[in-house]
């Protein structure tokens, strides 16, 4: 049985990857994480983050909130800079494309991951940045 952790960052990123998520895909207040892997867009380097996510119609949402921070995540930053990610959830890893939820997108996604994690209402009223629900969409096996 998955077990819920409290980790955070990159020892929470080392669990999760160690274990396939059998530690670290359940966190906190019952919500789950997946791994997203981006390319530095400066650096060039694969980096990695847990985040909070949920299924929504077959793609995965992810909220780029830094806490309600005035900043994006350099998540963010990487993604906007080249969508190819890949992304693992407990041991399956793939190769994913990400866009940001359009307008008409985002008030059913948000609300989804809302009730993920309610603390993301709180972190849109601490800034005046438009916190971006990012869409996450598997991309099929080219044979």
């Amino acid at each position: 049985m998955t077990s819920a952790i409290d980790l955070h960052g990159a020892p929470h990123v080392a669990r999760y990857l160690e274990t396939d998520g059998e530690d670290g895909y359940l966190w906190r207040n019952g919500t789950t994480i997946l791994i997203l892997f981006t390319t530095g867009n400066k650096s060039g380097e694969e980096r990695a983050h847990a985040l909070i996510f949920r299924e929504f119609q077959g793609k995965y949402l992810v909220v780029a909130s830094k806490g309600g921070s005035d900043t994006p995540p350099a998540w963010f930053v990487n993604l906007a800079a080249d969508p190819r990610v890949q992304v693992q959830i407990r041991g399956d890893r793939f190769d994913a494309i990400a866009h940001v939820a359009t307008p008409e997108e985002k008030p059913a996604m948000w609300a989804t991951m809302v009730e993920a994690w309610s603390d993301y209402d709180e972190y849109q009223k601490k800034t005046s940045r438009d916190i971006p629900v990012v869409v996450l969409e598997r991309l099929e096996d080219q044979i």
